[in-house]
């Protein structure tokens, strides 16, 4: 054995010492290798090779690329029931729904005898749901309904995860069964267990009286027979009749009522058939009937002939000194043995009706009188109904009457916008009045002045006083709103004098002075104008500002008494208005006439408004010319000048004077 061994080994050394000669010069076949694959020995150990790794196909060196085991047939490379998954240079297998892998794990490589085995749905308790029964399948499972239950919503075998269908237990709903009444019951559903007795007037004979709910929904094995109780006919009783509807069942009751003029004096008047069988009730005893005496009413006699049985009458009639006031006099005994009762009430007589002030009774009975107010009164306070009481004595209505007057009376207007008016109260509570005034022109068709004053007064005689405008007609409404009464007066407002405009008196020395005035804004300006007066200062000047307007045109030669220059609409000027006097234009028809040189004269503004036959005006002095020739102006001017150079001069000579004596005295001093 030694020998043998040393003999293997000479020969293979030597079989290595005879090839190194040749793998020395052989390329490194393991560095060509792939990145996916390994360096192997040949199968003759004549070298190395490159094989593609497991999961690769290629020649292993310029290539190696995945193999997609699962081409082979999921069946051939998984098994059954199973789903092959390539990966990069391998693979792995998992099972089909409804089953799972023999090692218990979710995904696998069938090389070590793992496969896929089905899962047994119905090993999970209530998978079905209640009242469910569970049957396994290759791969899955079904459901079908146990007895008592039925599938609701789909039909069996169904599957839980798949619509909506499940058992519901088997609900036979309410028992019930013909003349019985149920006594007690463990449920509605499957098995549920009802009992029966037999209903009111019935007996039970025979039969078993419980219902069990079955499989189908029904109630069954109820086989009870409940025969009714017959009580037969009612009895009878002397001078009765009966009201009875001819059944002779348990619980049927018989009415009993007398005859007329009878009434029952027994105990009772009802019989009722009763489970027994039998007429179970008090006896019927009818009695012929009376009413007795007839009730007494005061201050009536009674009239009866003493008969007591029904149909017998009692009549009443007041006394003397009464009368009959309301109701009924007569009193009938009734059937049901009493007598009717009688509404009859006399009342004592009151005689005549009182008669009240100012007043007349329009209606009166022995009982009541109504009154009213005559013609021209109206009422005021209290009632208007006298009674008669039931002591005979009227109760007098407490009516007061008092003449009709207009809530506004006696209206005039005084001092041209106030009112005044009597008002006419029937108690001292404070009145509210509204007065509207609604005024309007004939000269300006645009004008309308519409207002309204409200005021409360508690005195007799009222006074108000209204904005008014001047030379306006107005229509005045005074109403006084608890009485709703309305008084209406007319007035027209007379012309006042127009606002004075505003000027600025200047005297001036040119006969052609520029002037200005600015206007006060007035309703009254479409009859308003102004009128500018030139007066000359000679003699005595007298101007009366409320002479008569001359309203004619003026000739162009100035008048030494005055003339007017200018006459100009209120309506057709600005705000502020520029006049030069002496012009020599027209104004209004007038002629503004230069002023004469070396007079003086006054200038006048004044403004005028006319309505119909009245006008008022109102005037101001606006400026004076004063008239100094020309000639004489510069002599006086000239004269002025040479004064002033002949002070200007000694004044010069004065201070020069006085400039070198002041410096004399300083420079002696200095010397000094």
């Amino acid at each position: 054995m030694d020998e043998r061994s040393t003999t293997v080994f000479v020969i293979l050394l030597c079989g290595a010492c005879s090839v190194a000669p040749a793998a020395a010069n052989a390329p490194d076949v393991c560095s060509s290798c792939h990145v996916n694959a390994t360096c192997d020995d040949k199968p003759d150990y004549s070298g190395k090779v490159c094989n593609c790794k497991y999961g690769f196909v290629g020649n292993g060196r310029t290539f190696c690329q995945d193999k997609d085991e699962c081409q082979i047939g999921v069946t051939k490379i998984c098994g059954q029931h199973t789903r092959c998954h390539n990966t990069y240079g391998s693979y792995y297998c998992t099972c089909l729904a409804g089953y799972t892998a023999s090692n218990n794990m979710a995904v696998f490589i069938p090389n070590d005898g793992t496969h896929c085995q089905d899962i047994d749905e119905c090993s999970v308790v209530g998978i079905c749901g209640e009242g469910g029964q569970c049957g396994n399948l290759d791969g899955s499972f079904d459901c079908s309904c146990q007895l008592g239950y039925q599938v609701h919503n789909g039909t069996e075998p169904f599957h839980p995860h798949e619509g909506q269908a499940s058992c519901q237990v088997v609900d036979c709903g309410h028992p019930t069964s013909q003349n019985t009444v149920l006594l007690s019951a463990t449920g509605t559903t499957f098995g549920s267990v009802a009992t029966f007795e037999c209903d009111h007037g019935f007996l039970w004979r025979s039969g078993n009286n419980t219902s069990i709910c079955g499989a189908d929904g029904l109630w069954r094995g109820l086989s009870m027979i409940c025969a009714a109780i017959d009580c037969g006919s009612p009895p009878t009783f002397l001078h009765s009749r009966m009201l009875w509807n001819q059944s002779s069942r348990v619980g049927t009751e018989v009415l009993y009522q007398c005859n007329s003029g009878y009434h029952n004096i027994g105990p009772g008047s009802v019989f009722i058939c009763t489970t027994a069988g039998r007429w179970e009730g008090a006896s019927m005893l009818c009695q012929e009937m009376t009413c007795g005496s007839p009730q007494t009413l005061p201050h009536t006699n009674l009239l009866w002939d003493r008969s007591t049985s029904p149909g017998s009458v009692a009549l009443y009639e007041c006394v003397d000194g009464y009368y009959q006031e309301s109701g009924d006099n007569l009193s009938t005994c009734l059937t049901s043995g009493e007598w009717a009762n009688v509404s009859l009430r006399c009342k004592a007589k009151c005689g005549p009706v009182p008669i009240l002030a100012h007043s007349e009774v329009v209606f009166h009975n022995r009982s009541a009188a109504i009154h009213r107010c005559v013609n021209g009164y109206h009422s005021w306070r209290g009632s208007n109904v006298s009674m008669c009481s039931s002591s005979g004595v009227w109760q007098t209505a407490t009516l007061q009457c008092i003449e009709i007057k207009p809530p506004i009376n006696q209206l005039f207007v005084w001092n041209e916008k106030c009112l005044q008016w009597s008002a006419e109260k029937y108690d001292e509570e404070t009145e509210m009045y509204k007065v509207i005034y609604i005024g309007s022109r004939d000269y300006e068709r645009a004008f309308f002045d519409k207002r309204k004053q409200f005021l409360s007064s508690k005195a007799d005689l009222v006074q108000v006083c209204l904005g008014l405008l001047p030379a306006t007609n107005y229509s005045i409404f005074i109403t006084a709103v608890s009485a709703g009464f309305t008084a209406t007066i007319t007035i027209n407002t007379s012309l006042t004098a127009p606002a004075v405009p505003e000027v600025h008196y200047r005297e001036y020395e040119t006969p052609v002075p520029t002037l200005m005035f600015r206007r006060s804004q007035s309703t009254l300006d479409p009859i308003s104008f102004y009128q500018v007066f030139i007066l000359p200062l000679e003699g005595i000047l007298v101007f009366d500002c409320s002479s008569p307007v001359n309203e004619e045109t003026s000739d162009e030669s100035g008048s030494s008494q005055g003339h007017v220059a200018a006459q100009m609409r209120s309506s057709h000027v600005g705000r502020e208005i520029h006049f030069t006097v002496g012009d020599g234009h027209y104004y209004g028809g007038f002629f503004n006439a230069p002023l004469k040189k070396g007079k003086s004269y006054f200038i006048i503004l004044r403004t005028v408004s006319r309505w119909k036959k009245d006008s008022k005006s109102s005037c101001v002095l606006w400026a004076k010319v004063t008239g100094t020739s020309y000639i004489v102006k510069m002599s006086s001017l000239c004269a002025a000048a040479s004064v002033g150079l002949l002070a200007f001069a000694v004044l010069l000579g004065c201070t020069y004077t006085w400039f070198f004596k002041k410096k004399r005295t300083v420079s002696f001093c200095a010397h000094c």
